[in-house]
């Protein structure tokens, strides 16, 4: 055989060593897509998801599915820890919460502070919880459960009055079907807890908020009652700094006493009768002095008052003759 003769036939090897390499490929890949694809497909094995986090291990308790609702508006502690009750009642619980909407909480219990978007997205953001219900019902009923194959429903024991009318507790239902799970209180923390704190202290909200850069009417404050909490701040402040300024005072007499050495007893009796006299005199005359502001402040405000009305610019302020905000 030729030299030339046996490079075509080297070619012609190597040229059909490919083509079974080739085809060798194609039908490994074949195969291992076809394994593949029957593997998750066939009916016994189920993909595991956030919504039915269902357990490939037969010896694992299929999940209980518990339910809690309520409003949850400003989400607190308390909320939190009333859902990790109801999230560990079982070993292994599928936790829905029911958050009721806007239209119905109005209605029935009053107006919240945040919406129901808010609402239902504070409570996605709960560890405890698995899946969020909005526009729950304010009565569960049987129709509810079912659709939902709720086996439990979690909350604590006390009636919960049921505005609607439906009955006297909305949970008498479920309570009177066995379906009812107990779940505890935290003291001390609640909603109205909170909305009461910020009542409570009104006025240094607003003024902390105004000095934040908001304005009078984005937090519902006439013009008025801005001027009044303005110079009530300034007068409470100009008081704790003379306050501080006399203890200091204080201090700098009893030491020059000890220098002079004057007997200690002695000398602290009639330095506490001088700064106590000093301090009576003053919160007289700071007396004095803040009443005189706040007449002129009101005369000034009153004649802007007037100014305003026969331009018919001035915006109404029901509160104007409240004398709340003249009290020292």
């Amino acid at each position: 055989m030729s030299i030339r003769s046996g490079l075509r036939w080297v070619q012609k090897t190597v040229w059909f060593g490919k083509i079974v390499a080739r085809s060798l490929t194609l039908i490994t890949r074949a195969h291992t897509h076809t394994h593949s694809s029957s593997f998750l497909h066939t009916p016994n094995h189920t993909t595991l998801t956030h919504t039915h986090r269902v357990m490939e291990n037969k010896n694992t308790p299929t999940p209980v599915r518990v339910y809690a609702d309520g409003i949850y508006d400003l989400f607190h502690f308390g909320h939190a820890r009333s859902l990790e009750q109801a999230k560990k009642l079982f070993p292994n619980t599928y936790l829905l919460v029911g958050c009721c909407n806007d239209e119905i909480t109005h209605k029935y219990k009053g107006k919240t502070v945040m919406t129901e978007k808010e609402r239902s997205e504070s409570l996605r953001h709960c560890r405890w919880v698995d899946e969020v219900i909005p526009d729950a019902p304010w009565v569960i009923t049987q129709e509810f459960l079912d659709k939902h194959q709720i086996d439990y429903v979690a909350h604590d024991s006390l009636p919960y009055a049921d505005a609607s009318g439906a009955g006297k507790d909305v949970y008498e239902y479920v309570k009177s079907a066995g379906k009812f799970k107990e779940t505890k209180r935290t003291e001390g923390i609640s909603t109205s807890d909170i909305i009461m704190r910020i009542i409570k202290d009104y006025n240094q909200y607003v003024m902390r908020n105004l000095d934040r850069g908001y304005t009078r009417k984005e937090l519902g404050v006439s013009y008025v009652k801005e001027k009044r909490l303005r110079m009530n701040m300034g007068l409470k402040k100009l008081q704790e700094r003379v306050k501080k300024q006399q203890e200091n005072v204080g201090k700098k007499i009893k030491t020059v006493g000890k220098i002079a050495g004057m007997n200690p007893n002695e000398w602290v009796e009639n330095a506490d009768r001088l700064v106590a006299g000093f301090l009576e005199m003053f919160e007289e005359g700071c007396h004095k002095m803040g009443t005189a502001i706040k007449d002129r402040i009101q005369e000034r405000l009153r004649a802007q008052q007037l100014k305003s009305l026969l331009y018919d610019e001035w915006d109404d302020d029901d509160e104007f003759y409240d004398d709340e905000y003249y009290s020292d």
